[in-house]
């Protein structure tokens, strides 16, 4: 799959919430719940866990109260990489590192727990990157 870039930079191709991904792959739903507690402390019930990404016109969301994409939307802008605002405070709270995961979880990541859990997420340094190609 391609890589799709939500607003806010996280890869919905890689996240096991998209709806593709769920539907090849129903048991995404429990994995994410238990990964999503381990990793950032907030449960979601799994059957609940389904997501069409926020670039879709009308799309059934994990976060529907994401301040990210309506101002987004808003400003014209594809991803905030994008915004001249870039860096605000709506982005500032959805901003994912490894480092400061694994800093505030103490203790090893293991590598499939970051592909799963993590990965997907890790938006600030492809923002950044974004943001130095001009795009």
């Amino acid at each position: 799959m391609e890589a799709i870039l939500t607003r806010c930079g996280y890869r919905c191709d890689l996240c096991l919430a998209y709806r593709p991904n769920v539907e090849a792959n129903p048991q995404n739903q429990v994995i994410l719940s238990d990964g999503w507690f381990a990793y950032f402390g907030f449960r979601i019930a799994p059957e609940q866990i389904l997501c069409d990404g926020c670039l879709s016109a009308a799309p059934r969301l994990i976060d529907s109260a994401c301040p990210v994409r309506p101002c987004a939307i808003e400003n014209g802008v594809s991803t905030c990489a994008a915004c001249p605002d870039y860096g605000c405070e709506r982005l500032a709270e959805r901003l994912v590192t490894f480092e400061e995961v694994q800093r505030r979880i103490g203790r090893p990541i293991p590598p499939a727990d970051r592909e799963h859990f993590i990965r997907p997420y890790e938006n600030k340094a492809r923002l950044e990157a974004l943001r130095r190609s001009g795009r």
